[in-house]
């Protein structure tokens, strides 16, 4: 993991997060580690909250998440509802 890598990412991030929000179950976007079989790899990437993952045959092509922004990897997470309380 690189200082520019993770600056990358964030910037990626900034341009794409209203877009990405506006996908169904979207709930939150940031920057990460991809997480592979329930562990952290050193991947930087940006990580997409959802209430539930559906598998992509199930949603409409513009619902479908990209794989990858600008060269950066998108990681998919199932967070279920985020509250703030």
């Amino acid at each position: 993991m690189s200082e520019q890598a993770v600056q990358h990412a964030l910037d990626v991030k900034r341009r794409h997060e209203s877009e990405l929000l506006r996908k169904p179950n979207v709930v939150a976007v940031g920057v990460g580690f991809r997480t592979r079989g329930g562990r952290a790899i050193s991947e930087v990437c940006i990580v997409v909250s959802v209430t539930q993952k559906i598998p992509a045959a199930d949603l409409k092509r513009h619902e479908v998440l990209p794989a990858v922004l600008e060269d950066v990897p998108i990681d998919v997470v199932e967070t279920g509802v985020i509250r703030a309380w």
